[in-house]
């Protein structure tokens, strides 16, 4: 049996099922008017979308972001030059010569490193590292050309291994100088322990 709510226009019994429908009150309802009137909100210009904030809200003004870290602080130059170049105590000389003077070949470096060791303040912990790295590698180059040195005298070989020793220790050396002194760090770890040790028993303690 069809239902009350088939109203298929093409049903030929559709005009009765619409009347019947109807008179049972299931007929589409209509609602009343009730009067309201739609609410208009008045138009909103371009120009009140752009406000910005005032000069009293304490907002300071922010560049795009490119991409770039920049620190809020930043100085041009830097501080580390400048503390580079800061006199040591006791030598006067800029910590940038002071650290790269244990380093320089020919003995240079060894006197600058014993030097160093015996006058310049424990406090200064960089400088005196250096200068007893540097006293180190002269000691142990030293040990190893004089060992050569008296093998030449039984081995023309031993006198070629001393030259080619001694030219590519001073290369090292040099190497070694111009990294301390542009502010690198130099660290030779065959001689390590005779390091700490002359940087620990190497010291003249000043007279008050």
């Amino acid at each position: 049996m069809p239902s009350k709510y088939d109203t298929n226009p093409l049903d030929p019994e559709f005009p009765e099922k619409a009347r019947a429908a109807a008179v049972n009150g299931d007929a589409t309802r209509v609602l009343e008017k009730t009067g309201a009137e739609t609410r208009h909100f008045p138009p909103v210009t371009e120009d009140e979308t752009r406000r910005f904030a005032g000069g009293d809200t304490g907002a300071a003004y922010m560049p795009p972001y490119t991409g770039q870290y920049v620190p809020a602080s930043y100085q041009a130059g830097g501080s580390a030059m400048s503390d580079r170049k800061r006199k040591i105590a006791r030598i006067g000389l800029p910590e940038n010569i002071a650290v790269a003077a244990p380093y320089l070949p020919f003995q240079i470096g060894l006197v600058a490193g014993l030097l160093e060791l015996l006058f310049v303040p424990r406090s200064e912990t960089k400088v005196r590292f250096h200068a007893a790295q540097g006293l180190a590698a002269h000691v142990g180059i030293l040990a190893v050309t004089t060992v050569l040195g008296i093998l030449s005298n039984v081995s023309r070989g031993a006198g070629v291994g001393n030259g080619i020793f001694t030219a590519a220790t001073t290369i090292m050396l040099i190497f070694f100088a111009i990294k301390a002194w542009k502010g690198k760090p130099v660290h030779i770890a065959p001689i390590e322990g005779l390091t700490n040790w002359l940087e620990e028993k190497i010291y003249i303690k000043p007279k008050n």
